[in-house]
């Protein structure tokens, strides 16, 4: 017995013809591969777009994770670390206040008055860099032959790592509050005794956004970038804000919609001013 191709039926090995439907049996079924062959296309076709959809979904559905609960974290992580960092450097300003009983100046200047070095060079031995310390030339500038050899060596704890890498191997993320009234003020060292607001209502050092070279004796004028947040003066690159020390050490960020009042409070070590919560 042998099967009917049209309609399965069984018929005899000899019949030519099937008895139920009268087919041919020797005829191929017409229809029957182009049909099976559509239906591969179609599946195909429609499997092709169901993965679209899949990885589609995949893919946004990761973009929204990564923006709602892993980048949150990277940056809570990195600033974190920048609070460290900036932490470290304060108590390094005092390390070399109790050896030499002032806190370090802005800068050395030459005998024309003119800044030559910057306090983050001279702090480099209160942060384990004594020997990075001991190749830099004090009788050259700070872009001078020796010294410019150094820009490449900067200490990890002048980088923020939220700042941008391409200008982050060479340039300093952290600067001092600089002007007449603030605890960097120039040339002339200040003593603790001078900082009369307080020690926890004046800030020494913050988190800058701006292209500062580690080892040039540069810092944030408070007359120029009284705001935070600016190109150039204190910032951050991922919130809106920046990490500051306070002279008694405590660290945190300040945010871009502190009163201006309030900064300059802050900035200040003698103005005898208000200090409101912010």
């Amino acid at each position: 017995m042998k099967l009917c191709p049209s309609c399965a039926g069984e018929i005899s090995d000899e019949s030519d013809t099937c008895p139920l439907c009268g087919a041919n049996i020797y005829a191929p079924v017409l229809g029957t591969r182009s049909r099976s062959a559509r239906q591969k296309k179609s599946i195909i076709w429609i499997g092709g777009v169901a993965l679209a959809v899949v990885l589609g979904c995949v893919l946004v559905c990761g973009g929204i994770i990564y923006m709602m609960a892993i980048r949150p974290a990277i940056v809570a992580g990195r600033r974190t670390q920048s609070l460290n960092q900036i932490r470290n450097i304060c108590l390094a300003l005092h390390s070399y206040q109790a050896d030499y009983g002032v806190l370090p100046p802005a800068f050395v200047a030459d005998k024309d008055g003119k800044p030559m070095h910057s306090w983050r060079v001279l702090i480099l031995p209160y942060l384990d860099e004594e020997s990075l310390y001991k190749e830099y030339d004090f009788s050259e500038p700070w872009d001078g032959p020796n010294n410019s050899r150094l820009l490449a060596r900067m200490p990890p704890i002048y980088r923020c790592p939220s700042h941008p890498e391409s200008s982050a191997r060479t340039n300093t993320s952290y600067a001092g509050v600089f002007g007449e009234h603030c605890v960097f003020r120039g040339a002339d060292p200040v003593a603790l005794d001078e900082i009369t607001d307080g020690f926890g209502n004046t800030l020494i050092v913050g988190e800058v956004k701006s292209s500062i070279p580690w080892l040039k004796p540069e810092d944030v004028d408070i007359k120029l970038h009284p705001a935070i947040g600016p190109v150039g003066g204190f910032g951050s690159y991922e919130v809106e804000g920046a990490a500051f020390a306070f002279v008694d050490g405590r660290v945190l960020y300040i945010s871009e919609s502190t009163p201006q009042q309030t900064l300059d409070a802050l900035y200040t070590r003698d103005g005898q001013d208000r200090v409101e919560d912010f």
